[in-house]
Order: structure tokens, then sequence, then C-alpha cells
């Protein structure tokens, strides 16, 4: 590539990870073609001493590129990422998650198409959903590409892997950064920025290799997330976000979800909420 974009990795650990898991997550970033001089890792509250020992490791190879912050208690996904976009120093920043795992070109297939459009404010990818192996792939996501596909689709459904993303700090900023919701954190994220008219894209290939537990789709159920989920959708339907035809048949689909036996939600997300 003749021209570079410094970027930001943002990660948050929280005391329940994998270690194993983290140390793939991690160096898979640092694996990338294109390296970051950025590594933000949040400490979500006090960790396992295994999880500090795989931190510590590369902190110790990495001396210049990591930049880790130790939380005293655990305040949640939404609140951490606030703090690490606070302290990410780039105006790019990759989002990771501690048990993925990126592919080699990753970032430079994102800075590439930022070089090509610097307009962008949000870009993601498609995702690989995989359970143990990133050979044993259960399901692929598959988003909308183009910035108005992905602005109608966020009216009712979330447009973006999370783990996926890079983003514009500036337009992070702007839009009131990650707070805390259950479950929809995320999603809560782009919409408040899509109301910010950022500009978003999703690269048409797998870059990520999302690591999912045997119960995963199982566990997107029940009355807290629910609850959740339904508070979130609501709040875009009263400040106009949502249709109220938006409203209905997004919400509906979630309830009907949600209150499905297990076997059966498994069977459905695979099949028909998955590719």
């Amino acid at each position: 590539m003749e021209k570079k974009i410094n970027y930001s990795v943002l990660m948050s650990v929280y005391y329940k990870e994998n270690p194993e898991w983290l140390d793939i997550a991690i160096k898979s970033m640092l694996a990338q073609t294109f390296l970051t001089n950025d590594f933000v890792i949040i400490k979500d509250g006090p960790l396992t001493s295994e999880l500090d020992s795989v931190i510590s490791k590369y902190q110790r190879k990495y001396p210049d590129i990591f930049n880790i912050v130790a939380l005293e208690k655990n305040v949640g996904l939404g609140p951490a990422l606030k703090i690490g976009v606070e302290n990410c120093k780039n105006e790019w920043i990759a989002r990771m998650d501690s048990d993925d795992y990126s592919i080699p070109t990753r970032c430079e297939k994102e800075i590439k198409k930022i070089i090509e459009d610097n307009t962008l404010d949000i870009i993601g990818s498609n995702i690989a959903e995989f359970i143990d192996d990133i050979k044993n792939v259960q399901a692929y996501r598959i988003l909308p590409e183009k910035n108005d596909e992905i602005y109608k689709y966020a009216r009712r459904r979330n447009p973006f892997g999370h783990p996926s993303v890079m983003l514009r700090k500036s337009k992070v900023i702007e839009a009131g950064n990650y707070r805390e919701y259950y479950l929809c954190e995320d999603y809560d994220m782009w919409i408040r920025m899509i109301e910010k008219k950022a500009k978003c894209y999703n690269i048409q290939d797998i870059l990520v290799y999302m690591r999912v537990s045997n119960d995963f789709y199982k566990r997107r159920g029940g009355i807290k997330y629910l609850k959740s989920i339904l508070k979130f959708k609501k709040e875009q339907y009263l400040k106009g976000f949502y249709s109220l035809k938006d409203f209905i048949i997004s919400s509906s689909a979630h309830i009907i979800m949600c209150l499905l036996p297990n076997k059966l939600r498994d069977f459905l997300y695979k099949k028909t909420l998955r590719k």
C-alpha cells in the first residue's frame, strides 16, 4: 500500500474470558499485514492470573504498542469501550473481541477502503461464526454492503458485526460514544452514528471469525434479553428512527425468537437469520 493510515485496536477483557482464546485473538491482530501502532486493552475489573499473564506477555514483547487500562471494578462492555475509545490515540479504531479471530489482511483491506473513500465513518465486513476451530463454521452473517442499504437494514436489524468494524473516533465521540445497553451496546452506537449522518460500508468478504459456544444461539432468548431488546426498539421508535411498521415487525420477530424452545431457536438462527 502506497499510503497508510495508523489505527488503534480496541479490546475489552473481563474475568470470565478464556486465556487461550484471548491469546489467539491478540495474536491475530498482531499478525496483520498492516500492523497497529496502538493496541488498547481495557481490563474491565480484576482479571484472573491466567488472563493477566497473557496480556503481560504481549505488553513485554511490544511495549511501544500496548496501552493497558485497568479498571478497579467491572463496569460492563459499553462503559469499558467508552473508556477505551477515549484512550485510543488514532482517529481510526479497529474493534476486536477477546475471543475472536481476524484474518491477516483484515485491517489492510479496511484501511484500503478508507483510503478509497475518505468520507467513511464505519466500515465492517461479513462474519463467519465458528465453534472451537475456524474450520468448524456454524453459520455466515452476510450483511448489507452500501450506505443506503445499511441505513435501511438498521431500521430492523443490527447492520454490522461488532468485532469486524473500524470506526472513525471523532464520529463516535460526536454520537455520544458507547454507553451501557445490555447486549445492544453496538447496535445502539450504530444508530446514534447513523443519526449523525455517518457514512457506512460493509466489505463483502469474511474478514473476522466470531467464536460462538454450543449454546450461543440458545442464549439469544430469555426474559432478560427480551426486555432489553424491546426497551431498545421502543426507544428507536419513540425518537423516530423506527417507523411503527419497523417497530412492530422487528419487535414481533424478537418476541417469537426469545420465547421459542431452545432447540428450535438454535435451528432458526442458523437456517434463517444466518446463511
